[in-house]
């Protein structure tokens, strides 16, 4: 967490503990502060401010956005192979008639392919901003050209988590109708997202209660995790310039050193657009299982998958989505950068790395 988003929650966790939806003094005060931290996201998001909707994290926006305006309007939807589990299984239990949109080897969705699934009976189309595995970004503008063209009646929804860290939100989703955050991704707490919703789209609530969240999104707010939240943007976006271009930099650096050592490296999606703070690898041959236990043992934190998969034993669908054989989509690794990692770490994994590997194939 950065320290600015642990500084403004403070006092939110030890003394102030209004509801922000009460009347007496502490909840104007709660109410104050979670309408700033609005504000503050709506500003960054290019939304207006009661187009911003807190929920939970990017897996209850996520499935606001998609189940939420299903039901609203039911209708064809239309998602990315590639996209997060939260969006393709609440569409899964939507029962709409799901229509998914291959990518590429690269990585980017296939748009002749978008094109042919568009049509006027289209409700929603769900396309990330960035993927949450290899980092991979998505051709916003023109997925939203094709959508306004060939279904016209859909609202577009951004799963914009992996690219919130690194991209500036205002204008890379300036085309969607819903955008998905999480608190985490910026530097804020665990357990706080934000779906931005542009002017006054086709929604209903998956949560039912005091209707707090324009009737959107039920139950008291959080408002320490609100204001962590703001906070941590606020500094995310202060210092973006610098920090991708020095991520970059690591990763560049990090990648160079493991394909000098490892001779069969595969870097997914190194031809198309990254953010700076992902490195996904395939390595032939090596169990990413056995790999990931030998590493956590050496003291590096890394993945097969998104995170919210490492536990599962099943090869990554996003890379099967790119073409990967079974074996290879079991031969992975997930590294990720922050602003917070240094070239000290760096070194110590570009040594760790290939020591594992090592040991794995007998070397």
């Amino acid at each position: 967490m950065r320290c600015e988003a642990a500084q403004a929650m403070r006092p939110w966790l030890e003394g102030r503990f209004g509801n922000p939806s009460g009347a007496h003094r502490a909840a104007r005060a709660a109410r104050a502060a979670l309408d700033d931290a609005r504000d503050t996201l709506a500003d960054i998001l290019g939304m207006p401010p009661g187009g911003v909707l807190f929920t939970s994290g990017g897996t209850e926006s996520d499935n606001l956005a998609v189940l939420g305006s299903l039901a609203a309007r039911p209708g064809a939807v239309v998602v990315s192979a590639v996209e997060h589990p939260a969006v393709i299984e609440a569409a899964v239990a939507s029962g709409e008639d799901l229509r998914v949109a291959p990518v590429g080897p690269d990585g980017v969705v296939d748009l002749d392919s978008l094109r042919g699934l568009l049509d006027p009976d289209v409700s929603l189309v769900s396309v990330q901003a960035a993927n949450q595995e290899t980092g991979v970004i998505q051709p916003l503008s023109r997925v939203a050209n094709l959508v306004r063209r060939r279904a016209p009646n859909a609202l577009l929804h951004t799963d914009a988590v992996q690219a919130a860290q690194w991209t500036d939100l205002a204008e890379a989703a300036s085309a969607a109708d819903m955008v998905s955050v999480s608190g985490h991704k910026w530097g804020g707490p665990q357990g706080i997202g934000v779906l931005g919703v542009r002017g006054h789209p086709r929604l209903r609530p998956v949560l039912y209660g005091g209707g707090q969240e324009r009737e959107l999104r039920s139950g008291t707010q959080n408002v320490a995790g609100a204001v962590g939240l703001a906070a941590a943007a606020r500094a995310s976006v202060a210092s973006r310039a610098e920090s991708c271009r020095r991520v970059s930099a690591m990763r560049d650096e990090l990648s160079g050193r493991l394909r000098a050592s490892l001779p069969a490296f595969v870097e997914t999606g190194s031809g198309s657009n990254r953010t700076p703070g992902h490195l996904h690898l395939v390595l032939p041959g090596i169990e990413s299982e056995a790999l990931l236990v030998l590493l956590d043992e050496a003291g590096v934190c890394a993945s097969a998958g998104s995170a919210c998969a490492s536990g599962a034993l099943e090869p990554s669908p996003v890379l099967l989505a790119m073409g990967a054989t079974k074996e290879d989509a079991m031969s992975t690794l997930r590294l990720t950068l922050g602003p917070s990692t240094t070239f000290d770490e760096i070194d110590f994994a570009a040594r760790a790395i290939p020591e594992a590997v090592a040991r794995l194939s007998g070397g």
